[in-house]
């Protein structure tokens, strides 16, 4: 492998989730969901997201948890309530054990510590959906929306076994690259919803498969992309007009950067060429 190859498989061995923070995940995401489950009337709670689909790029920043109520339960009422009747309910209730517990959209989310921790778990409650999926509360439209959590992780993995094992790696380079530069792009699922449109087996090197979805992702950052589980529609609604400009702006800059570390790599420059990746990915590219 060239210079260039080995700070690669250092990257995308830095950018997965030590075993210490992956215990402490557990241990914070379990305690929570057995507190709600010890308390409300539920049919399932599983961990969703792109902590559950293995595409989070540390530091992890939050988690996500799917709360499904029991239809004949004592919460059943809340699916025929205003969508915020149950974020009030589901944030008294994780209140009382987690202080700090706060409604964001259609989650509750438990904070925690330091930017070197698990900074917050998100909690969504839902109801299951006839047809299958599930429905989630929107407050801000003030209806209940439809989603499927599990069908994205089965769509990852089978991406990934398509990629031979490379795509999920590469989601987590994309996303790193997108915080590098401030998150330009949002939320960070867009980024993951492209690819698994544009990523096409068989698979390059990750140098060159960066290069041409940065290029492409440029061009095509205003469009419509809709959710691959077939229900949550468009996920390119969070942006504004220019806010799409400046992410275009963002990532035909880092595309010019990636172009030329691959240059410099054919040229081979492999330490030049790492210095221009290290543009892109900051302290989570090392040398080899």
């Amino acid at each position: 492998m060239s210079y260039v190859d080995d700070a690669f498989a250092k990257l995308k061995s830095n950018l997965e989730i030590t075993q210490t923070e992956q215990d402490t995940a557990v241990s914070r995401h379990t305690g929570i969901r057995d507190y709600v489950t010890g308390r409300w009337d539920l049919t399932d709670n599983f961990l969703t997201g792109s902590y559950r689909r293995d595409t989070k790029t540390k530091k992890l920043k939050d988690i996500d948890i799917f709360i499904v109520i029991d239809p004949d339960g004592a919460q059943a009422g809340y699916r025929a309530g205003a969508p915020g009747d149950v974020l009030d309910a589901l944030q008294n209730l994780l209140a009382d054990r987690w202080p700090g517990a706060y409604r964001d959209g259609m989650a509750v989310v438990i904070p925690y510590g330091k930017d070197d921790e698990i900074m917050s778990i998100d909690v969504v409650p839902a109801f299951d959906r006839k047809g299958g999926g599930y429905i989630i509360p929107d407050p801000a439209a003030g209806t209940w929306i439809a989603t499927n959590p599990k069908r994205h992780h089965e769509l990852s993995i089978v991406k990934n076994a398509e990629c031979d094992g490379k795509f999920v790696p590469f989601v987590k380079m994309v996303k790193g690259i997108n915080r590098e530069l401030g998150e330009p792009v949002s939320p960070s699922f867009l980024l993951e919803v492209m690819a698994h449109a544009l990523v096409k087996a068989p698979f390059g090197r990750y140098q060159d498969e960066i290069v041409l979805f940065l290029a492409t992702t440029a061009e095509r950052i205003d469009e419509q992309w809709d959710d691959p589980a077939g229900l949550g529609g468009n996920v390119n609604t969070v942006m504004s007009p220019t806010q799409k400009l400046a992410a275009a702006v963002a990532l035909r800059n880092a595309q010019e950067i990636a172009e030329r570390a691959v240059d410099l790599e054919d040229d081979e420059q492999g330490r030049a060429a790492y210095d221009e990746w290290k543009k892109l990915f900051g302290n989570r590219i090392t040398r080899p």
